[in-house]
């Protein structure tokens, strides 16, 4: 006679507590040195601020292990770290601009409304969604969705234009961006489509030099991605925003199909499409003209399109050098827009060069959860939302950072969680609960063989009954 025994794996919560707690520390911390930067006392507000991060954290926490109570441990504390860096530094630009009389309204009170907005969205969606799996069934309406948001800023009369870029929609005194969620609409039906097509597209079509390429009918999906992605850039003269979902698309692409000439197909279009924008769209061409010349005077001095503030985030970065002068120190006030668009170069003057590793450090980490959620979660729809999550973060980034220190051309994105912006925040969180849901049925323990099934008259979950699980797919990843 055999006995069989179970081990539960831990669920991390004690784990999450812990790292929530440090990472309310050091961002209370941060926010706290503004005024000992400047003025060599503590702030007034800080005992305020650090109940509201401690109340936000410990709220989250709370539904967290209510609802999702095997979801990754580090997910959270990051994005709560990320978020309190960003309300530090954006209270120094504010108070920068008040200690050089420079005009201009504060944007830290803002920000932390959306702070508070963002966490308890997040926390609805971890509420609201039992099952990942759910969100398959709206595979097309999430595209119809996706184009209807990514239109919207193109309506007469809701669409504004601002420096350049028709990518805000009005409605009274709010403003807001669609593309940010757009972004997390389109991650779900691209997870949807392909989960379906994923064997037609990586198994048929010919091989040239050992590279198999998809059939030409298969080609549809991505240009037509690829068409939309142009469409966006040049209705909208949001360089971004396109580069970022048709990355997303091809990256996700490549998780499902496991086929490099999927790669290859969507850099020679990436490339392609480039090349005619900055040759003909004169939104580009300026953004081309300020990457490559960004010290000749006649691009420097330009009204509009610019190399000013390129250059001056630069300088930024460089008078900050390894340690930084302090949050709340240097001169943010002389960089345009530091506060959203350049808040990394803000950080570079004010962490230095070891502040801005750790803060890209804690973005790696992030990504590299959301991957791990991809490896360990059961379905392939929530692989590849995941990964297509992870990816978005991780483009966003590289395009920001390479956009700031001058690799890359300036694209209009801002850093996720840490830059200033209501729609960016909000789609943010609710990407993090997205992944705190999946990384909970990542590591929730599989039911065991030896379980009961349905009782007599009791219908199964169509959602679990219906997916497909492969004997690779039923590991569980534990932290």
């Amino acid at each position: 006679m055999s006995t069989v025994t179970t081990l539960t794996p831990r669920s991390g919560r004690t784990t999450e507590l812990g790292l929530l707690a440090v990472a309310v520390g050091i961002s209370v911390l941060a926010y706290g040195m503004v005024t000992v930067t400047t003025d060599a006392t503590w702030s007034s507000g800080l005992g305020r601020h650090a109940a509201l991060l401690g109340a936000l954290g410990l709220g989250a926490h709370v539904v967290v292990r209510w609802r999702a109570s095997y979801a990754d441990p580090l997910i959270l504390p990051v994005a709560l770290l990320l978020n309190g860096l960003g309300l530090a530094l954006i209270h120094g630009i504010d108070a920068a601009r008040a200690t050089a009389g420079a005009p201009g309204e504060a944007f830290g009170p803002k920000q932390q409304v959306w702070t508070v907005i963002g966490v308890v969205l997040a926390a609805a969606v971890v509420i609201a969604l039992r099952d990942h799996r759910f969100l398959r069934r709206y595979t097309f309406t999430a595209m119809v969705a996706g184009l209807a948001l990514l239109l919207l800023p193109l309506v007469p009369g809701l669409g504004v234009t601002i420096n350049g870029a028709s990518i805000w929609i009005r409605v009274g005194p709010l403003s807001f961006q669609p593309g940010e969620l757009t972004k997390i609409v389109l991650a779900v039906f691209f997870a949807g489509y392909l989960v379906t097509a994923r064997d037609t597209l990586s198994l048929v079509g010919p091989k040239v030099l050992g590279i198999r390429f998809p059939r030409p009918r298969d080609l549809g999906p991505i240009l037509l991605a690829w068409a939309a992605s142009v469409v966006v850039l040049v209705a909208q003269r949001d360089l971004g925003t396109s580069l970022l979902f048709f990355g997303l698309f091809v990256a996700m692409l490549y998780v499902a199909t496991e086929r490099v000439s999927w790669i290859a197909i969507g850099l020679t279009l990436f490339v392609g499409g480039a090349v005619i924008a900055a040759t003909t769209i004169s939104h580009v061409t300026g953004r081309v003209d300020a990457w490559l010349h960004p010290f000749d005077p006649e691009v420097y001095d330009r009204d509009f399109g610019g190399s000013y503030q390129l250059v001056q985030g630069l300088f930024g970065f460089a008078s900050g050098g390894l340690t930084g002068q302090g949050v709340g120190g240097g001169r943010p006030t002389i960089v345009p827009f530091a506060e959203s668009d350049f808040i990394l170069a803000t950080a570079g003057e004010q962490l230095g060069l070891t502040g801005v590793m750790a803060v890209l450090v804690l973005y790696l980490v992030l990504v590299e959860r959301a991957l791990r959620t991809a490896i360990g979660v059961r379905d392939g729809f929530g692989k590849l939302l995941s990964s297509g999550l992870g990816f978005v973060v991780a483009l966003q980034c590289f395009v920001v950072a390479g956009g700031v220190l001058r690799v890359i051309p300036l694209t209009g994105l801002t850093m996720p969680f840490l830059a200033y912006g209501g729609s960016s925040l909000l789609a943010n969180w609710i990407i993090v609960a997205l992944l705190l849901r999946m990384s909970d049925a990542a590591r929730r323990p599989a039911p065991s063989p030896l379980a009961p099934g349905p009782a007599d008259g009791e219908r199964p979950d169509p959602l679990t009954a219906r997916d497909e699980v492969s004997a690779n797919e039923t590991q569980v990843v534990r932290l």
